[in-house]
């Protein structure tokens, strides 16, 4: 009796054992980190929260034309004035990029970091993903438009809150700050935004993609309105689209940017993403 009374208690204490380490395995699967949001670490004139895997190596060009019907028959923009910047990023961790870029109009050299804060989960326990993101401007203009060399430098910073909601659609919020060292004496040296963005996929390599930026205060330049479609894969995404920014840096938009919704003053712009991994 006392043989079967114990391998009855050997056998029930292995089941509850079992039992355990399965309901933890199904938690810890549940609980796993989402997939991005977003396929690329760009949605048109902003960052994604995407971070890169570490020793990754990010190359980009972005492109924008001239306004479309802008009256010089210039081939809707193509042929008109335009504007560039090529960068590149590395991948320190899974969880920080460090770039430099360098941008065509005001010959803008910028350095930027993204830091992932916080990662979406599949069990839904943690709704979205945060990261930040922040750059600083040189303008490398002569020193005659500058009356100290203090004055070349702007900065921006973001705070990337993204959600992706299926596998179809996902959005990203983010609240931004901009500051120019020199403007007008009459209006503020700050901006204030917010940047509304979101994905919408057609198939598994193609997804519509928006982007709106609204910025805020006395000074501040005419709101931006994007919208593109993207074709991606593992290593690359291209993203081509209609908007009204051509400044790429999104302080120099949030403060420069002169082209009006009102007035239909859109270009054609591209992004070009590519990744190799070390």
């Amino acid at each position: 009796m006392k043989t079967f009374t114990y391998s009855i208690t050997l056998l029930l204490l292995v089941s509850v054992k079992m039992f355990a380490q399965e309901a933890d395995s199904l938690a810890e699967k549940k609980d796993k980190p989402q997939r991005n949001a977003f396929q690329s670490v760009w949605l048109i004139d902003n960052v994604t929260g995407v971070l890169n895997t570490k020793k990754t190596l990010q190359f980009d060009i972005q492109h924008r034309f001239g306004i479309i019907n802008s009256g010089n028959n210039d081939l809707g923009g193509l042929w008109g004035p335009s504007n560039i910047r090529l960068a590149l990023a590395y991948s320190i961790s899974d969880r920080i990029t460090f770039g430099v870029g360098t941008t065509k109009d005001y010959r803008l050299q910028d350095f930027n970091i993204k830091v992932g804060l916080i990662r979406q989960t599949r069990s839904g326990k943690v709704p979205v993903s945060i990261a930040f993101y922040g750059n600083t401007a040189i303008d490398t203009r002569e020193a005659s438009f500058f009356p100290k060399e203090s004055n070349r430098f702007s900065y921006f910073s973001q705070l990337l809150i993204m959600r992706r909601f299926n596998q179809a659609i996902s959005l990203q919020v983010a609240p931004s700050f901009a500051h120019y060292n020199l403007v007008d004496p009459s209006v503020s040296n700050n901006v204030f935004a917010l940047a509304v963005g979101g994905k919408a996929n057609i198939s598994d390599k193609t997804a519509i993609i928006i982007d709106y930026n609204q910025p805020f205060g006395d000074f501040s330049s005419n709101p931006g309105l994007a919208l593109g479609i993207e074709m991606s894969t593992g290593s690359h995404a291209f993203q081509v689209f209609v908007g009204n920014y051509n400044r790429i840096l999104p302080q120099a938009n949030y403060f420069l940017n002169e082209n009006k919704l009102s007035e239909k003053q859109f270009l054609i712009g591209f992004n070009i993403n590519r990744l190799w991994n070390f």
